[in-house]
């Protein structure tokens, strides 16, 4: 009884204690293997008072979208629809999947339309994330907080005595910072907030256990980077990169996080007194020139009132330990065994070079503007590369690749961190550094729809420091042009279900796109699976178009049906 009645004091008392903080939410967390994700425009209070601001939302959040959680091995679909008033795209960060899935600048969503991708995870455990990706609004889209987690679960890391109970011991933290106008509307075009978000929320704070917590850490800047510690500076434990767990804890005091980077750490809360408190902070002053956020200017677009200072990035108010039989108490000693990939390992060599950026110029790889009918690079599935970028230029940047997690070998500045030697999919390159990884690009080939590289500062997306690769294991010259593929649709008109049918039983089926009769896109199914029917059932009444892409040819044949 007497824990009980300290307990209920504590959880009134907190609030008042606390009143100049704001409780963070944790996103809603969705299982299974079929995702419905509605993208549409919402509102929220983020400033104590005056206007709402108009967000970017997913299903039922106000900012930033629902946890994704699946299971390693599980074929996941997601529905997803845009009910923006314009088009986007929903990218898949750090997942392995075919091309056409992936949610690159090619894989448009329009506004009102339906796309329905799907993909088997292979994955390891650890945090991904999606968001939008379409070339030239990244930065708009990405700033209403259209985007959210995706936590991969498998054997090995649920055999350990890690912390996992969402929301509880095992909590997601979205880190960003925005600008508003004096409507309190978002403001896009600086580099720099000046208002730091977590999870959404200004001024953030959390109450957790009295026992070892897991932090799940997605820095989801425009370009900030993070140098977080805590106030007292105490060790943490970084047990997971990008892609997965990495080989055992690395015990640190400062973790730097650039954007589109996910750590996952640990902080021992259990020699914490109840009702005591702790800061994570961003140790941003006095860093190197070319740290993203560490310039002295506080006004301009690349100021900030966080420029160059440390600040709090969430309170930690330490409550009870969880009374239930998952409470973690201890730090594990060893985590998983990776076997990782080498430079021996590699049997192909590509190098890039971030050039441009002087005089206001836009950056670029090996000074080409992205093109979105240039392909910079052609790769031979199920091959190991060593990938080499160098960056001689003005600023720092975060460089993304899509597809693949890869093994970091080699900093030119000095040894790699072990906080980033597991599998990563993205990392920091410093002004006059080079950075080698290895990886390999397996399973997927496609000729048609790219993957991406670049950088993934938002305004260096939409001003073109981007490159484009095709894996593909049979050359283009070679393919086999032949003529339009014969289909039938029935029955037409129908209710509820269409179904396809080939009068040649070998053809394979790339891709459908349904439109209305005027041309617009309803529907996107990426290499659907068609045999058990499509079902139209949410279409309106009416007539529109089937366009069936064959696989071999990449030929488009259309169709009308009617909507009954």
């Amino acid at each position: 009884m007497g824990n009980k009645i300290i307990i209920a004091l504590f959880l009134v008392i907190t609030p008042i204690l606390y009143a100049q903080y704001n409780t963070i939410p944790v996103p809603e967390a969705l299982y299974g293997t079929t995702f419905n994700l509605n993208i549409h425009e919402s509102v929220k209070q983020i400033k104590a008072s005056g206007n709402q601001t108009v967000t970017g939302s997913i299903n039922n959040e106000s900012f930033w979208g629902p946890t994704l959680i699946v299971n390693k091995g599980d074929e996941v679909h997601m529905n997803v629809t845009n009910n923006l008033n314009e088009s986007t795209t929903l990218h898949w960060h750090g997942m392995h999947l075919p091309a056409v899935m992936d949610g690159g600048p090619h894989q448009v969503i329009p506004a009102g339309s339906l796309w329905q991708p799907y993909w088997n995870v292979t994955n390891n455990a650890a945090t991904y994330w999606y968001h939008p990706h379409l070339h030239s609004t990244t930065e708009a889209q990405i700033s209403k907080g259209v985007g959210g987690l995706i936590i991969v679960k498998d054997a090995a890391e649920g055999a350990l005595l890690l912390p996992r109970t969402y929301g509880t011991d095992d909590i997601p933290l979205i880190l960003t910072s925005r600008n508003f106008t004096a409507a309190n509307q978002f403001s896009v075009g600086r580099a720099y907030g000046d208002f730091m978000l977590t999870n959404g929320v200004l001024n953030g704070q959390i109450t957790l256990p009295k026992q070892v917590v897991r932090l799940r850490i997605l820095n989801a800047e425009l370009e900030r980077g993070y140098n977080l510690g805590f106030s007292d500076n105490r060790i943490f434990y970084v047990i997971g990169n990008d892609g997965g767990l990495l080989n055992s804890p690395v015990a640190v005091t400062r973790l730097p996080v650039h954007v589109g980077e996910r750590y996952e750490i640990l902080v021992n809360l259990t020699s914490d007194a109840v009702g005591g408190t702790v800061d994570l902070k961003a140790y941003n002053s006095s860093q190197a020139f070319g740290f993203p956020g560490g310039e002295p200017a506080t006004a301009g677009n690349f100021g900030s009132l966080l420029n160059n200072v440390t600040f709090n990035v969430l309170r930690i108010n330490v409550g009870p330990t969880t009374t239930n039989s998952q409470s973690i108490t201890t730090i594990p000693t060893t985590l998983v065994n990776n076997t990782y990939l080498t430079a021996a390992d590699a049997t192909v060599n590509q190098s890039l070079t971030i050039t441009g950026g002087a005089a206001g110029s836009a950056f670029t790889f090996d000074n080409t503007p992205y093109v979105e009918t240039t392909i910079n690079k052609t790769l031979t599935v199920d091959t190991t590369q060593k990938w080499t970028i160098t960056n001689t230029q003005i600023f720092g940047h975060s460089f993304h690749i899509h597809d693949v997690q890869f093994k970091i070998i080699s900093r030119s500045t000095g040894a790699v961190g072990a906080y980033e030697s597991g599998w990563k999919d993205s990392f920091f390159i410093a002004i006059n550094e080079t950075v080698s990884f290895v990886c390999k690009f397996k399973d997927y080939a496609d000729s048609i729809h790219p993957f991406m590289y670049h950088c993934h500062f938002a305004q260096h997306e939409d001003t073109g420091t981007m490159g484009q690769f095709v894996v593909t294991g049979t050359p283009l010259a070679t393919e086999t042009i032949t003529s339009s593929t014969k289909f039938k649709l029935y029955p037409n008109p129908t209710n509820d279900k269409l179904f396809v049918s080939l009068n040649d039983a070998s053809t394979e089926i790339y891709y459908i796109t349904i439109t209305t009769i005027e041309g617009r896109t309803v529907m996107m199914l990426p290499q659907p699976e068609w045999q058990n029917g499509i079902d139209v059932s949410t279409l309106s009444s009416g007539t529109y178009v089937l366009q069936l892409m064959d696989k071999k040819t990449k030929r488009v044949t259309t169709r009308k049906f009617i909507k009954s």
